[in-house]
């Protein structure tokens, strides 16, 4: 439901903060004095084209913001959009910003993040429907013919039942052309898979290996110093030269005079121990590093060996991973692959059956959907009919018309036919009407703009109104063409449509207005030599001079009538509530 609508500089409106309620909500004014202006701002906030023309003369920019409340209904599909483009805040409200610059840029923002157009389009098809001098219409969209009338029909299980078939159906086709795809190169896929398995297999590639190989090149490549290296050491620690004894003796000396140290003072006896435990420390370092020497081996051929290993595994890593790892997952893709393209003609067998079998319970479920379909078209066309009939469109026709189109890769149908199919069903639907007798069923979205128009859809949004979850519809001039007494049914059925959903009303009709649950009248004035809109929330006595000035010259007499007219509306509104 729209709840606030702020607009800054845009056309003759300097500054506008309108607040709205819910049921009916009706703008009243002299031509001229900017109510379709105010349409135009909802419109531009919903996402409809925007140029420089809308920005007030003289100013840099035009602003318009919404805030809604969002009711149940549309609530979760509204937030699936908000989650997707990161711009969920309070699931309950929604705010909308449209800047127009007077260079012909124009910015979309949602909950105060600036978007695309796109998300406010997207957005817009479940908070505003716009009807009159607008395009920006619902059911003028053949798209939404067919979920208005399953919503009327009230299909939703068979619908779904029907969706289940089809994403099977469409999955198994898909499948059907990949594997005749990959069966078309299947030789040429054979002899590359075949090659590239047996090359891998052929290097027997184990994980780790890498970096013991490049370890083990490592020392083979500097054996001799690290043999001259070991030897040094040895020679330091266990056997000394005539210049110099070696370490483990030295340290032996030194381990007697701490023996003798520790009888002398028994308090230093730990002092023993350690040089001890020094000596057995380099005793055993001596004896790690003679059998290391042993490990260590001037080797080329052994080095050739590895060097050329070490090549085979980068040469297998550009071309199938960066890594061993991968390489062998590359390895069991290959061979998952090849032995899919292998059995494919089997596979191809079972799809093909499978086909079969869903394309036969795809039609029969098809069927009993459009059975259904067909049984509730039957139904709005009458009580559309009655509708118009109420709203001075005597003789005016409705029809919703069925059409399939035969397809050879269809579904069959009881008949023997063979029929197209998508997501939807099994046939196209579009609302026809006639709004004149003698006249031809004509598609709705071709019936010209104006009064007429805007009854159709109210009679259309009377029916669907339980169907249709869009919460707020506003009417722009619905009373083009329709006098006083077919006023009053107007007004009522816009009462009665408020009761499901938020109404706005642009009229020039008293009748009309006095059905109103918010009256706003639109004003035009002239200030500092600039025209300007304003808006006034009317109540009591301003409304019923309102009313009185709707129809004709203020005097006791129109007084009299906008009072009786007030009690007409009140007796119907207490009769329909009742």
């Amino acid at each position: 439901m729209l709840r606030e609508l702020r607009i800054e500089n845009f056309a003759i409106i300097n500054s506008l903060d309108l607040t709205f309620e819910p049921g009916l909500n009706i703008f009243t004014g002299e031509t001229g004095a900017g109510k379709s202006i105010i349409i135009d701002a909802v419109e531009a906030i919903l996402g409809s084209r925007a140029d420089a023309t809308m920005v007030r003369t003289g100013e840099d920019k035009a602003l318009v913001e919404a805030s809604f409340e969002l009711p149940g209904e549309v609530r979760q599909p509204i937030q699936q959009i908000l989650e997707r483009e990161a711009l969920l805040d309070d699931p309950g409200v929604l705010s909308l910003g449209r800047e127009i610059r007077s260079n012909g840029r124009s910015y979309a923002r949602v909950n105060g993040r600036t978007v695309n157009i796109h998300v406010l389009n997207e957005l817009s098809e479940y908070l505003v429907d716009v009807h009159g001098q607008s395009e920006h219409l619902s059911l003028l969209n053949i798209k939404q013919h067919l979920g208005l009338l399953d919503r009327y029909a009230r299909v939703e299980t068979e619908y779904a039942e029907y969706q289940q078939v089809y994403h099977q159906l469409i999955g198994a086709r898909r499948q059907l052309v990949e594997l005749h795809k990959a069966e078309s190169d299947a030789a040429r896929q054979i002899d590359l898979l075949n090659y590239q398995i047996d090359e891998i297999e052929a290097a027997r590639l184990v994980e780790g290996e890498e970096e013991d190989l490049r370890s083990e090149r490592t020392r083979l490549a500097n054996a001799e110093g690290i043999v001259s290296t070991v030897q040094e050491a040895v020679q330091l620690l266990d056997e000394g030269t005539p210049d110099s004894p070696a370490i483990s003796d030295l340290i032996g000396q030194v381990t007697s005079l701490l023996g003798s140290l520790s009888r002398l003072d028994p308090q230093q006896e730990n002092l023993g121990e350690r040089s001890q435990n020094a000596l057995t420390e380099l005793t055993d370092l001596a004896a790690t590093l003679r059998e290391y020497q042993e490990t260590v081996e001037f080797n080329p051929r052994r080095l050739d060996q590895v060097e050329d290993r070490l090549n085979l595994i980068n040469t297998m890593k550009r071309k199938y991973g960066e890594d061993v790892p991968a390489v062998l997952r590359f390895l069991q893709q290959a061979k998952k692959q090849l032995d899919s393209i292998t059995h494919a003609s089997e596979r191809i067998s079972e799809l093909e059956i499978e086909e079969r079998e869903l394309l036969v319970k795809l039609g029969k479920i098809g069927e009993d959907l459009s059975q259904k379909r067909h049984s509730a078209a039957e139904k709005l066309e009458v009580a559309l009919e009655a509708e118009l009939m109420q709203l001075s469109m005597v003789g005016a026709k409705f029809k919703v018309d069925f059409s399939d189109r035969p397809s050879e890769d269809g579904v069959p149908l009881q008949d023997g036919r063979k029929v197209a199919f998508d997501s939807s069903g099994l046939e196209q639907v579009e609302f026809l009407v006639a709004p004149n007798p003698g006249e031809g069923l004509k598609p709705l979205v071709k019936i010209a703009s104006g009064g007429e128009t805007s009854r159709l859809m109210l009679a259309i949004k009377n029916v669907l109104a339980k169907a249709d979850k869009v919460p707020t519809l506003i009417f722009d001039e619905i009373d083009q063409g329709i006098g006083g007494r077919v006023g009053l049914v107007v007004g009522r059925k816009l009462w009665e449509l408020a009761r499901q959903h938020q109404v706005l009303c642009v009229t020039h009709l008293p009748q009309l207005a006095a059905f109103g649950e918010l009256h706003l009248q639109v004003l035009k004035h002239v200030r500092g030599g600039r025209t300007e809109t304003q808006v006034e929330s009317l109540a009591g006595e301003a409304r019923l001079v309102e009313l009185a000035q709707m129809l004709g010259e203020i005097s006791d007499g129109t007084r009299q009538s906008a009072k009786e007219l007030l009690q007409s509306v009140d007796q119907a509104v207490k009769q329909a509530s009742g």
